[in-house]
C-alpha cells in the first residue's frame, strides 16, 4: 500500500487524517468533514472548484460513498508544517453503477499537534500508460 518514505511514522499520521475525512464521506457527517478542512481550504476535482462549506455540504443528504479503499500512498514534504499525501482511491458512490478510481493529492498543513487539509486534487484513472 505504501512507498518507501524517510518516514513511515508521518505516512501513517496522514493516512489516518485523510482516512477520517473518507469515513465522514462513508457516515454523511458534514461536521467531522468541515472540522478536518481549513477554512481556506480548496478542492480540484473533474467537476471544478470547491471550498469547505461546499465539500461539507454535500453530506447534508447522507453519505457520498459507500465504501472505500485507499492504497499506493506515499508522502511528500513539502515545507515545515505542509506535506502533500498521494494516493490511489477506489470508492463505490450510492447509486453508482460500478467501482470508481482515482490518484489523489492532499495537501495537509500541521497547526500545533494536529493536521487539517487545506487542498485537494482528485484526478480520475485513465487507460492511458503512465509516461
Amino acid at each position: 500500500m505504501t512507498q518507501d518514505i524517510p518516514d513511515p511514522d508521518l505516512l501513517a499520521e496522514l493516512l489516518a487524517m485523510e482516512t477520517r475525512v473518507w469515513q465522514a464521506l462513508l457516515e454523511g457527517n458534514g461536521a467531522q468533514d468541515r472540522a478536518l478542512l481549513l477554512p481556506e481550504f480548496l478542492g480540484v476535482y473533474p467537476s471544478g472548484f470547491s471550498g469547505r462549506e461546499g465539500h461539507a455540504d454535500q453530506l447534508e443528504g447522507g453519505a457520498s460513498v459507500l465504501r472505500y479503499q485507499l492504497s499506493e500512498a506515499r508522502v511528500l514534504p513539502v515545507g515545515k508544517a505542509h506535506v502533500m499525501l498521494c494516493y490511489r482511491a477506489e470508492y463505490l458512490r450510492p447509486g453508482g453503477e460500478g467501482e470508481e478510481a482515482m490518484y489523489v493529492s492532499s495537501l495537509w498543513q500541521r497547526e500545533g499537534a494536529e493536521w487539517r487539509n487545506l487542498f485537494s486534487q482528485d484526478t480520475p484513472v485513465s487507460d492511458q500508460p503512465v509516461p
